[in-house]
């Protein structure tokens, strides 16, 4: 399959208490009391018609603060290393994130936001409504995050920590040029 230049313009920047990724929650759920903004470009204001009416809204960013890319990541829920697409890590092939947050109100252009799990200044790539009864119905798993869960590690009880911090700890031997274990850039999701 050729490869193509995908072109995608910021619609907007989503604002949250979060300067630097240690410590900050790692998905919405450890986030729900986490108030932010969701800045939309005035130029897409009418976009934002009816929104007011979801009660949960859907972002779509960019991990602007990632660099590279992992193919093998070992995310905070676990000890193991996993395929990067069992896991929410924002090194990627294209660093998109998504995040389901509490729409609060809306004034004009600016969205008012609960569960904010990204660090401040992140660029807004969509927003779609939160519709569950659009999700496929029948039982759901969720790989090896269940033994994680079983073993009392969750989203909502853990914070980033510096695994994915900007320069590689020597002690931990996240050498950039070791494939697939190098160091998680920006925004961490677990």
């Amino acid at each position: 399959m050729p490869e193509r230049t995908i072109q995608l313009q910021p619609i907007g920047t989503i604002r949250s208490p979060f300067t630097d990724p240690r410590g900050m929650p790692i998905q919405p759920a450890g986030a729900a009391d986490v108030a932010g903004t969701v800045e939309v470009a005035a130029r897409y204001a009418d976009g934002l018609r009816d929104l007011e009416g979801f009660s949960h809204i859907v972002l779509i960013y960019h991990f602007h603060r990632s660099e590279g890319c992992d193919l093998q990541v070992t995310p905070y829920l676990d000890d193991r290393v996993h395929g990067v697409f069992a896991t929410r890590a924002p090194r990627r092939p294209n660093p998109i994130g998504v995040s389901v947050v509490r729409l609060l109100r809306r004034e004009g252009w600016i969205l008012h936001v609960a569960g904010v799990d990204v660090l401040d200044g992140t660029p807004l790539l969509d927003i779609k409504p939160h519709v569950p009864d659009f999700a496929p119905g029948g039982p759901i798993r969720t790989g090896w995050l269940e033994d994680a869960h079983r073993d009392g590690r969750t989203a909502t009880t853990h914070r980033a920590d510096d695994r994915f911090a900007s320069d590689p700890s020597p002690d931990r031997g996240d050498d950039e040029g070791e494939p697939g274990r190098g160091t998680v850039r920006g925004d961490e999701r677990g």
